[in-house]
């Protein structure tokens, strides 16, 4: 009988989550190990070579941990699925004028359900992954906060997982900073895992190629989107090469000199046009913010001071955020105006470390 019960830990055979599975083995939890193949470039396309995750050799990494230390290991196809949510949805949200974050889609819609369906199926009491972040439980509330390593944290993209699923999980790295998780591995006996680089590309696109992966999944994109570049004020300044392939605060890669920096502060599919401004066109001083999922309370209708991102690498900013009781959405208003709030980006709630939860941007909008 284990200690402290089983656990089915996601391992793609990175160093973030092998030790994971090692620091659980150690406190004595009976770790079961699962590697999930969630895409391939048979169904993705794209010429680079296969690495990452889902690579024969990141599966024999992770079995080999598995292996080692004695505790069993599975591999399950999830391609269909993944493909279904994700990328699907990557593109239909590209193709809809907003700018997608895959990594959240599959953590809210496709790892959590696989790992659960199959920690249920093995008698598992919890679920694991390498996740810098951490989980604590608090008036029958369980609360995401930040990782200790605050240049590795990865709380924003855990948004969108549920109370239930979150009462199941554990992040075991998210208490220590990735040196420490490195020397581990190497005081392990695992040198080549600790000097193993790390993969920031989305997953189905390692060539961190986007445009290239529409191309290879819309037929005919560029001919059939085609349309003009306009300033804010209506004029016509250029045609673009195809809406989906810009994204709000983009300043290179427009294809037209125009004397000064010019920037995407707008992109209307319905007219086929991408608006450009200039710096201060792209501040806004509020958002309504769709598909909302709270994790520390259970509603924010009447309001709270929060510190609020509107993409992964930003800082943050101070904002008052009140749920609409009538549809759920919660409407943000900035102490001081944000730039670049792209739409089909996660907003994120804090208070302090603390995650209250997130959404999707729906729109950005001025405050008279």
């Amino acid at each position: 009988m284990s200690k402290h019960g089983r656990v089915l830990v996601a391992m793609s055979g990175g160093i973030d989550s092998t030790v994971t599975a090692i620091l659980l083995h150690n406190e004595g939890y009976e770790v079961i190990g699962l590697t999930m193949k969630t895409w391939d470039y048979a169904t993705a396309g794209g010429s680079k070579k296969e690495t990452g995750c889902c690579s024969l050799d990141s599966i024999n990494d992770a079995r080999a941990v598995a292996v080692d230390l004695g505790f069993p290991h599975f591999i399950i196809d999830i391609r269909e699925e993944f493909g279904d949510w994700v990328i699907d949805n990557f593109v239909e949200e590209y193709l809809a004028g907003r700018t997608p974050n895959p990594c959240i889609m599959c953590n809210t819609h496709i790892k959590w359900t696989a790992l659960l369906k199959r920690a249920d199926a093995l008698d598992c009491e919890f679920i694991a992954t390498g996740h810098y972040a951490q989980i604590r439980a608090e008036k029958e509330r369980y609360i995401i906060s930040k990782g200790v390593d605050e240049l590795k944290d990865q709380s924003y993209v855990l948004w969108g997982i549920s109370q239930e699923n979150l009462q199941r999980t554990r992040f075991p790295v998210g208490g220590f900073h990735k040196s420490k998780i490195r020397q581990m591995a190497r005081d392990w006996g695992y040198e080549e895992l600790a000097r193993k680089a790390e993969s920031y590309e989305i997953c189905f696109i390692p060539d961190n190629d986007y445009r290239g992966f529409l191309k290879r999944r819309v037929d005919d994109l560029e001919t059939k989107v085609n349309g003009n570049f306009v300033s804010t004020a209506g004029e016509i300044l250029g045609e673009h090469k195809g809406y989906p392939f810009y994204t709000i605060g983009q300043r290179k890669g427009l294809g037209i000199a125009f004397g000064k920096p010019m920037y995407v502060t707008d992109i209307l599919p319905e007219t086929n046009t991408v608006v450009l401004g200039e710096l201060p066109d792209l501040y806004r001083k509020g958002m309504m913010v769709r598909n909302v999922n709270l994790q520390k309370y259970s509603n924010l209708y009447e309001g709270m001071d929060t510190v609020t991102k509107i993409r992964s690498q930003h800082d943050g900013a101070a904002a008052f955020v009140q749920q609409q009781k009538s549809d759920g959405k919660i409407q943000v208003e900035f102490m001081e105006s944000v730039s670049a709030i792209a739409p089909g980006q996660s907003a994120v709630f804090y208070e302090g470390n603390d995650v209250i939860g997130g959404g999707h941007i729906e729109y950005g909008f001025d405050i008279e």
